[in-house]
């Protein structure tokens, strides 16, 4: 079964930058939809950004202009890059794939797996 393992994550001033990235344990990612959700303590986890296995992107307006999601097939990794971090930004961050069928909604994935979930912290 694959597995999904987050980095990068820590504590960053306003303003400030990070650099998420998600490790799958197998290559059967590429054919995955990827995803970075957040979530903060008493509040239901919240899609940021996702990207589907042909490459198309789609943010959230809290992540749109400052967050940046890719992926890198050739090494079973996904990455969100995030700029002007703000304090409503600290949150932990997990790494989702699914296995989408085209034409299958977001939310009835036949498969998905999800990363243990790592923090941010945005704080001066």
């Amino acid at each position: 079964q694959v597995q999904l393992v987050e980095s990068g994550g820590g504590l960053v001033q306003p303003g400030g930058s990070l650099r998420l990235s998600c490790a799958a344990s197998s290559s059967i990612i590429s054919i995955y939809a990827m995803a970075w959700y957040r979530q903060t303590s008493g509040k239901q986890r919240e899609l940021v950004a996702y990207i589907t296995a042909s490459g198309d992107t789609n943010y959230t307006d809290s992540a749109k202009d400052r967050f940046t999601i890719s992926r890198d097939n050739a090494n079973n990794r996904v990455y969100l890059q995030m700029n002007n971090l703000k304090p409503e930004d600290t949150a932990v961050y997990y790494c989702n794939g699914r296995d989408l069928p085209y034409g299958r909604d977001w939310s009835d994935p036949d498969f998905e797996v999800w990363g243990q979930g790592i923090p941010v912290t945005v704080s001066s």
